[in-house]
């Protein structure tokens, strides 16, 4: 196919009223009064960010997932996105048309529209990128470096899931004794959750109403909590028992301690951390429960401009070689 006929044929009937049938240049968006975009990037390359031979519908998916927990962080609801498709040159339209296929449904889930982007062939390695549009209220942009003494931290969810799924689809050696402790039903858990991010915009409306600030977890949360903290000139210490942990990764971890430090900085876990200050706590915790998303209070915001401290049972500082994942 030409790239028109892919457009035509594969993309176009993704497209929302705003991507004008993918005929134009460009999208035309209506901006509702009273409130305020909000828009994010992510990339995501084949070798890098998933494996070349994960399920074209998965990776479709997954690169969608995370743009939209940026803008569930931000309290933002989706209201479009554009797709950027670097295809290595031994693409095939079967594989195109599945990917087509895993993203229509999310973004029919999601209730978010294709609204453009671009699409080029290249020597290099399978990439996409996703920018997604949302919006809230003006004014009502949960921050990420607004948190204050006194807050409290919450997480949604579980923690270091996603890369433990990655260590078992990596499968080294080193790994091989925890991964064989597991059970099938654990493994295929772990490996899900790594192909498969769960964006907390159902908690949207209560970010908006009760924290202070937040951010997502995708590069591992004590990278994050530390970029939370220093943004808003505020330290914590979390212990580590107070960390939510699936069963499968608490199975893990007793096969292996050592991979505490994998669940705490190993990231993709696309999870959502909000500071909320002490007198709204009961009110954000009957909110998320109310909205079905499982929440867990790990520290509390102190004064100060040390970075985080993560405490084990003993009350000992664990020391953790890297904070989060890191590209350069």
């Amino acid at each position: 196919m030409s790239e028109d006929e892919l457009i035509a044929t594969i993309f176009a009937p993704l497209a929302g009223p705003g991507g004008l049938r993918l005929e134009d240049d460009a999208a035309l968006l209506a901006c509702v009064p009273g409130e305020e975009l909000v828009l994010t990037k992510d990339l995501l390359v084949a070798g890098v960010h998933f494996f070349a031979d994960d399920p074209p519908d998965a990776i479709a998916r997954k690169a969608l997932r995370q743009n939209l927990s940026d803008l569930a962080a931000k309290a933002a609801e989706p209201k479009g996105f554009l797709l950027g498709l670097v295809l290595p040159a031994d693409w095939q339209e079967d594989w195109l048309r599945v990917f087509a296929s895993g993203l229509a449904d999310d973004a029919a889930h999601f209730d978010i529209a294709l609204l453009g982007g671009d699409t080029v062939c290249t020597p290099g390695p399978l990439t996409v990128s996703i920018t997604a549009l949302g919006s809230v209220p003006q004014g009502e942009m949960v921050p990420r470096g607004a948190a204050k003494p006194g807050d409290h931290l919450f997480v949604t969810g579980t923690i270091g899931d996603s890369a433990l799924g990655l260590k078992i689809r990596q499968s080294s050696e080193a790994d091989q004794a925890w991964i064989g402790g597991l059970e099938t039903k654990s493994q295929a858990f772990l490996r899900q959750r790594y192909l498969l991010p769960q964006p907390r915009l159902g908690l949207c409306a209560a970010l908006r109403a009760f924290a202070h600030a937040a951010m997502d977890i995708s590069d591992g949360l004590a990278g994050d909590l530390a970029k939370m903290l220093r943004v808003s000139g505020v330290t914590a210490e979390i212990a580590i028992a107070d960390v939510p942990l699936s069963a499968a990764a608490q199975a893990a971890l007793a096969q292996d301690p050592a991979l505490i430090e994998t669940l705490l900085s190993g990231g993709d876990d696309y999870e959502i951390l909000a500071a909320v200050p002490p007198e709204k706590t009961a009110l954000f915790e009957q909110a998320a429960a109310a909205a079905g998303i499982p929440i867990h209070c790990i520290g509390i915001v102190a004064a100060g401009t040390n970075p985080p401290v993560f405490r084990d049972n003993a009350g000992q500082v664990l020391a953790l070689k890297l904070l989060s994942y890191a590209h350069f």
